[in-house]
């Protein structure tokens, strides 16, 4: 793994996961760095449930070909919706993106606290459907409310993940979505 993939600080690593397309190549480059994150699915945004359960069971395929343990986050759509409530009408990567995010990073930030993980990462940063600078700040404020979880804000575009990303969709033959999840999202994109 290069230094641009470099963990910021000692500890098991988490890995918020969105979908199985945005998370494909940062497991890859992980791996090939020797890094053996656990995947965090924490996605209350996505409908419908059926939409869901087709996005984590290929997050779950591709990670079984990796050997890294899955855990599923619970799925509570009405905790999102109060988390989001008056951004329903805000465009994408407005206000309501950060709120989501703020909500999905603090359940993860959460999980890592108590099951003993030192940094967290998420493959929202992977999406160019997302403002980089908006999961930053949610994942650094998610952190900041655990103290001993270190956030890494790494920007997972870079150094060729993007084009891998797409190599490993089709090498995959990956169910891609073509919107964010939520209902507001969709065909928006």
């Amino acid at each position: 793994m290069t230094d641009k993939f470099k963990k910021p600080s000692e500890g098991k690593l988490l890995l918020h996961v969105c979908c199985a397309p945005c998370s494909g190549a940062i497991i890859e480059a992980l791996d090939a760095g020797g890094e053996k994150p656990v995947v965090f699915f924490s996605n209350s945004n996505i409908v419908p449930r059926e939409e869901y359960e087709l996005r984590l069971a290929e997050c779950r395929r591709y990670c079984l070909k990796y050997g890294l343990e899955v855990v599923e986050d619970s799925y509570d759509h009405a905790a999102w919706l109060q988390a989001v409530k008056g951004f329903e009408k805000e465009p994408e990567r407005g206000a309501r993106c950060l709120r989501c995010f703020a909500y999905r990073l603090e359940r993860a930030a959460r999980y890592a606290r108590e099951n003993g993980f030192g940094v967290l990462t998420t493959s929202l940063a992977s999406s160019r459907w997302k403002d980089l600078e908006q999961v930053d700040r949610a994942g650094a404020f998610a952190c900041s409310l655990f103290p001993g979880v270190a956030w890494w804000g790494q920007n997972w575009r870079v150094c060729g993940l993007q084009e891998r990303r797409n190599e490993i969709i089709k090498e995959q033959n990956f169910y891609n979505q073509n919107f964010c999840g939520c209902e507001f999202s969709k065909n928006k994109l």
